[in-house]
């Protein structure tokens, strides 16, 4: 009998084991995770001075100093390019590796290798946008110019030596939660992230959606849903400056009012966040109190931990940069050297339309020019961890790949093929600008080198210690006839595809301008007299508009007043909107339940600031207010996919008109009235409103406040949640509760450069490491960081806490 026992406690071992050993769904192989030896208590990091190190590095063919300072930032010093872009790589891998390696996935369309069979539909849609394949042409054009061949492949030498050093128990601490290792890093990876970022600023269009809305409305509806300029302007490129004739010219069809589809659109598109985009701006020395250049950059993106960017110096014999680097990326991409200073905002130009083809003999040939052609066919094989490779035909025309068809993104009978023509798959060296840049020395070598960046478009805002600022709106715009790629065109017929792209040379920009300051918000780039087609469906207004006001008004500028405009709650959209709301609310008719509401918001400064009740109450009524007034038109009918008009249009509109047509419902017998509609939304919203005020989260930090969450959407506890933050849309202070400022960065180019910067989070991905998430909560607050930049002199200052000393074997 004692078999028995001895059988049940085998079997139990054996359990054990196995579910210790094992990844079990969405649970890591606890036995694992939980080993001393190996696991994550391996990943925590000793906070305070940590010794100086001594490694030896194949492939090096110098010796390259790192020194950390206070921060943790590594400030690089090699005797040639080729090793400091190697020692960049190796660094960043160190502190950033699985984010690194988890963003090319993403971009790459392979993340159900890694997370399951929840993300196919996400995989085959990157495949279908053609990611890899636009990334494969971007390497050949890299590999052609010796400098960024030279700054991709070390630093890609440099990621890998990191890997090869790795051991179990070194391992980041996702990968052992995720169960996987990294795979060796390619140039092409590189590649991928500067893919994802176009996808990011440039992958927005509503092509689909305005072709479902020209079948329901005419022209004249249309434009007044969806303008191409507002009434109210104040582009980057100020008002009533001059413009040269244009020297190309996009010749439109002889039909080219296109014929209405036969059939809605039915298709969902996956679109970036329509606020992605950025402030900046450059006040000249004759408005500073320094008598220097003020430069200022943020960048409004998703937010995650560990983040976007990571702060880097690297010096050599021939460069001398500072600033923010994208983690799998070589430079600086937004950042100032011993010469210049630059930053970005995003363009936000339409640079994708669809085309809608004719196919024979299921995907391979289509209807172009009078005769069918083979269509280039890419099988896309997405490996699924836990389940069978699932396999996609992507078939790809002279305008790119069919990114639509009845098949995908779900089976719909009757739906045509789209393929899609966009900017970011053209073969590109977006990197050449940013290496150019790191080494600049003056306005002629900053406009060099923009003419290799292609996409995603910018506007990069310049200064010099020489005097100079500019800003150019910058990019290859497709050369278009009016309305061109405002919906789907016609595949069969060349005479619909893009005619060249606007000459260099004539893009919006502007030097020295009278004014004192350049800047930009993601408005439009001109005025109207502007001579080609710009177009986009998402323009921003206000932000813009108080940015050049505020410096409009100001002088003797400090670093510390650019500190405070970055971080303005001033809500211009809420102070254009109050005055009609107050026209058509009738206060007499207020119940006593929503009088304390309309107090607040009546008396509202219209600055959102985290402690405001009001601003809660403002953005839960206007959005409230808008739906009511639109979604009777625009609710989706037989599963056709429309847009809603901006918030500036809707306003704008209202402004204009406060009987305009859209203010009926068309779905009840009586004409509805402005006045009632504002009457009923504000109505609407109070019982949530006074369910807040119970709660005590009434206030904007608390019903809206900002998460940054870890970059794999599902630990929890690597995330930093419920920040306590103002602003929003339209607001300079752009944080929402995702999304907002990923890097603020002020440079005043004095003799001596004085600098400042600021992210919400920390040099280390390493939510063991207490440089993970350390600038979270001085980012909520507001406050900036000095900026050192040493010089080869300073190798003892007190600032530097550790030092790493690399050479070649």
């Amino acid at each position: 009998m004692r078999i028995i026992p001895a059988v049940i406690t085998a079997a139990i071992t054996l359990s054990l084991t196995y579910a210790l050993s094992t990844k079990i769904g969405q649970v890591p192989p606890m036995g694992k995770l939980l080993s001393p030896q190996s696991g994550f208590w391996q990943n925590a990091e000793v906070i305070g001075e940590r010794p100086h190190e001594n490694m030896v590095l194949p492939g090096l063919t110098g010796k390259v100093e790192v020194w950390y300072d206070d921060r943790a930032v590594p400030h690089i010093f090699a005797e040639n390019e080729a090793d400091a872009f190697y020692v960049q790589g190796y660094v960043t891998a160190r502190d950033r590796l699985w984010q690194m390696e988890l963003q090319t996935y993403a971009a790459a369309g392979r993340l159900s290798e890694i997370l399951g069979p929840g993300l196919i539909r996400y995989d085959r849609s990157k495949r279908r946008d053609g990611m890899i394949y636009g990334a494969e042409r971007s390497v050949a054009v890299m590999e052609t110019d010796p400098a960024t061949r030279t700054a991709i492949h070390s630093y890609a030498d440099g990621v890998n030596a990191f890997i090869a050093q790795l051991t179990p128990a070194s391992l980041p601490v996702e990968y052992k939660i995720l169960d996987y290792k990294p795979e060796k890093w390619d140039v092409i990876k590189s590649a991928l992230l500067l893919k994802y970022m176009s996808a990011d600023l440039a992958g927005f269009c509503n092509d689909l959606e305005n072709t479902n809305a020209r079948r329901l409305f005419s022209m004249t509806d249309f434009n007044l849903l969806y303008p191409d300029f507002q009434d109210t302007l104040d582009p980057i490129i100020p008002k009533g400056t001059p413009f040269a004739a244009a020297s190309a010219k996009a010749v439109a069809p002889p039909d080219s009012v296109l014929a209405i589809d036969a059939a809605y659109m039915k298709f969902k598109q996956d679109k970036p966040d329509p606020a992605n985009g950025s402030n900046n701006w450059a006040v000249a020395g004759s408005k500073t109190r320094s008598g220097a250049p003020i430069l200022c950059s943020d960048p409004h993106l998703g937010l995650s931990l560990p983040s976007l960017w990571y702060e880097v110096q690297i010096h050599t014999p021939g460069m001398n940069v500072y600033g923010a680097s994208l983690p799998g990326a070589p430079g600086v991409i937004i950042g100032f050297n011993d010469h210049i200073a630059w930053g970005v905002t995003n363009g936000e130009e339409d640079v994708k339309d669809y085309y809608r083809m004719q196919f024979r003999n299921g995907k391979k040939e289509y209807l172009f020019n009078g005769s069918y052609r083979p269509a280039e066919q890419r099988v896309e094989a997405i490996k699924v961890r836990g389940g069978a490779t699932v396999y996609d035909t992507v078939a790809y025309t002279v305008f790119g790949p069919v990114a639509y068809d009845n098949t995908f993104p779900e089976k719909i009978a009757g739906q045509s093929f789209l393929a899609m023509r966009w900017k970011a798959l053209d073969s590109s060296n977006e990197l050449r600008t940013f290496y150019r840049l790191n080494k600049a020395r003056n306005y002629d070598e900053y406009v060099d080198a923009l003419r290799t960046f292609t996409c995603p478009a910018q506007n990069f805002v310049f200064a010099d210690k020489a005097g100079d600022i500019a800003i150019w709106h910058n990019g290859q715009y497709p050369l278009r006839w009016k309305d061109q790629g405002k919906w789907i065109m016609p595949g069969s017929d060349s005479t619909y595809a893009w005619q060249g792209y606007i000459p260099h040379a004539e893009l919006p920009h502007i030097k020295n301008p009278e004014r004192g300051f350049v800047s930009s918000a993601n408005q439009r780039a001109t005025d109207s007299t502007y001579p080609y087609v710009l177009y986009s469906a998402e323009y921003d207004l206000f932000r813009g508009e108080r940015i050049n006001r505020r410096l409009g008004e100001m002088n003797g500028i400090t670093p510390q007043d650019m500190m405070t405009l970055q971080n303005d709650n001033k809500n211009l959209f809420a102070a254009t909107a109050m005055p009609l709301i107050r026209r058509h609310i009738d206060t007499a008719a207020l119940t006593d339940a929503q009088r304390p509401y309309w107090q607040l918001l009546s008396q509202w400064d219209c600055v959102a600031s985290a402690d405001s009740k009001a601003a809660t109450i403002f953005n839960n009524f206007w959005d409230q207010l808008t739906d009511t007034i639109f979604r009777d038109e625009l609710e989706p009918k037989d599963s056709t996919i429309l847009a809603m008009p901006q918030p500036t249009t809707a306003l704008l509109m209202l402004l204009r008109d406060s009987s305009v047509h859209f203010v009926d419902n068309i779905n009840t017998p009586q004409k509805e009235t402005l006045s009632a509609l504002v009457q009923g939304a504000f109505a609407t919203i109070v019982p949530h409103m006074a369910e807040l005020n119970k709660a005590g989260k009434l206030e904007l930090g608390k019903a809206r406040g900002t998460a940054i969450r870890h970059l794999s959407r599902a630990i929890p506890a690597f995330s930093a949640m419920h920040l306590n933050t103002g602003g929003g849309r339209h607001i300079v202070n752009a944080t929402k509760a995702t999304h907002g400022p990923s890097w603020r960065m002020i440079v005043q180019l004095s003799d001596k450069t004085e600098a400042y910067g600021i992210y919400p989070g920390g040099q280390s991905g390493n939510p063991g490491s207490p440089f993970y998430d350390n600038a979270v909560n001085d980012w909520v607050a507001g406050k900036y960081y000095l900026l050192h930049v040493f010089d080869e002199q300073e190798k003892d200052d007190p600032l530097i806490r550790y030092k790493v000393m690399f050479t070649g074997k």
